[in-house]
């Protein structure tokens, strides 16, 4: 682990940390929004592990897997997008959507191109209509997944500039931009089709960890990562 971006690491490393910060008398707490356990002194941080979304911890950090695991994801960019609905790490649902967003010339989405020049022509009025059905579709589908399953956790990756467009969207989605039971995923998201899906849910259910300057100088763990996957090469983003 290192202080840059989250590392995948084994579930035994995992508990080889909770051990080392026992016997060191470490603070270690649950961060719920972040679905994070933290491992600090003081006020500084030394480990974040992000934690797998199908196990949830008890107060000393050990894991239990979800009995019934209800998770549906949605990743969002100019033109395309993607959600997925799972049960107990199956994927029961996918739907890819596109629209036709991107100004050719420019490579600009239409909501980026509005905010800069102001004007709304032939061309962008079309943009703007597949927009606005390209959020309904999305939402559509996110609410289908709520009225017909008991979803537990949801999980967005959204552009910055898309993300008042989504929650602002008629229909509006299933849940609050403050939802406890929202998280943001926490990996890079290029491109949100099928392949994009699969690869996020699969890293959402490992060990991914940080380890501070501090932590490293405190701890004597050796925490080594697991050995990278090609196919693991959608890294972190937004939200």
């Amino acid at each position: 682990m290192n202080s840059g971006n989250p590392i995948k690491i084994s579930e035994a490393s995992y508990q080889q940390i909770l051990t080392e910060s026992s016997e060191l008398g470490l603070e270690e707490a649950y961060i719920p929004e972040k679905h994070q356990w933290q491992i600090s002194s003081n006020t500084d941080w030394l480990v974040r592990v992000n934690l797998p979304w199908d196990s949830v911890p008890d107060e000393r950090g050990r894991l239990r897997k979800k009995d019934d695991h209800h998770l549906a994801l949605v990743m969002i960019r100019a033109g395309i997008a993607t959600t997925g609905y799972f049960h107990n790490g199956v994927m029961l649902d996918h739907k890819v959507f596109r629209a036709y967003m991107v100004r050719q010339k420019q490579g600009k989405s239409q909501i980026k191109y509005l905010k800069t020049k102001g004007k709304s022509r032939a061309g962008s009025r079309v943009r703007l209509g597949e927009t606005e059905e390209f959020f309904r579709n999305i939402n559509d589908r996110l609410l289908s997944y709520d009225k017909e399953y008991p979803i537990d956790t949801w999980g967005i990756s959204c552009a910055k500039t898309l993300f008042p467009y989504f929650f602002s969207s008629e229909p509006a989605p299933p849940f609050s931009k403050s939802q406890a039971n929202l998280f943001s995923i926490p990996f890079h998201v290029q491109h949100p089709g099928l392949e994009t899906l699969e690869l996020m849910h699969k890293k959402l259910n490992q060990f991914h960890g940080l380890i501070s300057e501090s932590g490293a100088a405190v701890l004597n763990f050796k925490v080594k990562p697991m050995e990278p996957n090609p196919s693991d090469n959608e890294l972190d983003e937004d939200w």
